[in-house]
């Protein structure tokens, strides 16, 4: 496993095509769910890759407070169609000796307010979103033209979900110069979809606005801006990239991307190993590795503690830390809680979402206190804990585009029980005989998207954590797998320098 002794990024290379990687969010200064993650460590493994790489992010309150020193490096006074802006320079530290250089818009009108990156307080989007997130397509796109006001100016502009979905649109009406662009669906089910005036609004001709085009169903969509114009599509693996060709989960955008399938490419999302390994991890307890995991027991006891289980060691601790929404599966775990406490397993639930799941999965808790635990929200410490303290990570998602998790949980020992969807199908082995006998069974995998099925797959993991030696083996298997971001930035490269 990798280690975290800071290594400085190398010189990037002038052989190299240079990026501006566009993203609504980044770790650790904001974070709604997977992309965050992937838009700090992709980043940092394309310049390992001695690849010229930086970012371009709004300037949320906690953007601006979290990074420091910033410069001005631009003025947009007379932006049409948008409030004046300041762009902004700063470093996104990776580690100790080494940093990512990113743009910041700072955007008082649009983005100094409470709340998260897409939502207010009260959980309801933000009304002017298609502006906030126009802004930084806009931005995006004068930086990767002949229009840009840097010197630095980028070969190719990679974007990341519907947030900057318009950055293509507008450079295909560039008439001057312009890098190539990238799109990159995290999740297709979410379009940002508006109002058709907003196509003027926002500064796209009327022509744009056809189903050969932005139009979507009567709406003006910025996911399916940035899927048409854009010279290449990504999606983060390729059970997913072929999932998306086809109903249902193409969400009504399945013919373009079956058109384009000759320019999409589905590349598996990495982890961070520096972040999530447990032979360093300062989140828990006591480290351990895949040569010697009698440590994790100790993890486990305290995450017992943590969340007033009982302790027992002989009893299976599930774990699940996720939206809690319907995409998730949440409905089917609702479901089977009551049966599990009999089998019996104990069940930690960490995350937030839908109010009325949320109530229920606390109601469960409270009415198996010692069996079942709920922690409504979200703390990276005890996600960490949960990962190294489980035995098995659940994951009964209706789809999945990538899914970080089921990753984590192999490299942490923590067996991943997974639905048959997405890049949880790239990424988990089921275990079988013939996996079993071939050294590559990973995991847990059930088919059918129903709590009788979700039930049995539990209560087959729970037979073999019977067998000692069999689930050890799995969890070295697991750890044994590289889910560094080493091959995916490597995949990454290829297309951009097939662009450039």
């Amino acid at each position: 496993m990798s280690s975290t002794v800071p290594i400085p990024l190398p010189v990037p290379s002038r052989n190299e095509p240079r990026i501006l990687f566009i993203t609504p969010e980044v770790f650790p200064l904001c974070k709604t769910g997977g992309l965050g993650d992937v838009s700090a460590s992709l980043p940092a493994a394309l310049r390992a890759l001695r690849m010229d790489v930086r970012l371009l992010i709004p300037g949320y309150p906690q953007v601006l407070t979290g990074l420091k020193p910033k410069r001005k490096v631009a003025v947009f006074e007379h932006l049409k169609y948008f409030p004046p802006c300041v762009l902004r320079a700063a470093k996104l530290p990776v580690n100790d000796s080494s940093s990512i250089p990113v743009f910041i818009i700072d955007c008082p009108e649009l983005y100094s307010r409470e709340g998260g990156p897409y939502q207010d307080p009260a959980g309801q989007d933000w009304p002017d979103n298609a502006w906030r997130f126009g802004l930084l397509g806009k931005i995006g796109a004068i930086l990767g033209s002949d229009a840009s006001p840097l010197k630095w100016q980028p070969h190719i502009v990679h974007c990341n979900d519907w947030q900057s979905g318009l950055t293509p649109a507008y450079l295909h009406f560039h008439p001057g110069r312009k890098a190539a662009s990238v799109m990159t669906i995290h999740n297709l089910a979410f379009q940002g979809n508006f109002p058709p005036e907003n196509v003027a609004r926002l500064g796209l001709p009327a022509s744009s606005y056809d189903m050969h085009g932005i139009e979507f169903h009567g709406r003006m969509s910025f996911l399916k801006a940035g899927l048409y114009y854009a010279e290449h599509i990504t999606t983060v693996s390729p059970n997913y990239a072929r999932e998306i060709q086809s109903e249902p989960l193409g969400f009504g955008l399945q013919g373009l991307l079956s058109a384009r399938r000759e320019q999409l490419t589905g590349i598996i999302n990495g982890i961070d190993e520096t972040l999530w390994n447990p032979a360093r991890d300062p989140y828990i307890v006591s480290h351990y590795s895949h040569t010697d995991l009698s440590a994790k027991a100790i993890n486990k006891r305290v995450l017992q503690e943590t969340m007033a289980l009982a302790l027992d060691d002989t009893v299976p601790l599930f774990a699940a830390i996720s939206r809690i929404t319907h995409q998730k599966g949440f409905d089917l775990l609702q479901q089977v809680a009551p049966q599990l406490v009999k089998i019996p397993v104990q069940l930690v639930i960490l995350g937030s979402g839908n109010a009325e799941m949320e109530k229920s999965l606390t109601a469960l808790a409270q009415a198996y206190p010692g069996k079942i635990a709920v922690h409504i929200g979200y703390t990276e410490a005890l996600s960490h804990l949960i990962e190294a303290g489980a035995d098995c990570f659940l994951m009964p998602s209706r789809f999945e585009p990538c899914g970080l998790n089921q990753m984590y949980s192999q490299q942490y020992g923590t067996l991943p029980l997974v639905h048959a969807t997405g890049g949880l199908v790239d990424t988990v082995v089921d275990c079988t005989p013939a996996t079993l006998n071939d050294g590559s069974a990973t995991g847990f995998v059930f088919h059918l998207m129903t709590a009788e099925q979700l039930l049995a797959t539990i209560r087959r993991a729970v037979e073999l954590f019977k067998d000692t030696a069999t689930w050890r083996t799995l969890q070295q298997n697991g750890m044994a797998k590289d889910f560094s971001w080493r091959i995916s930035a490597a995949a990454y490269r290829r297309i951009y320098r097939m662009l450039a």
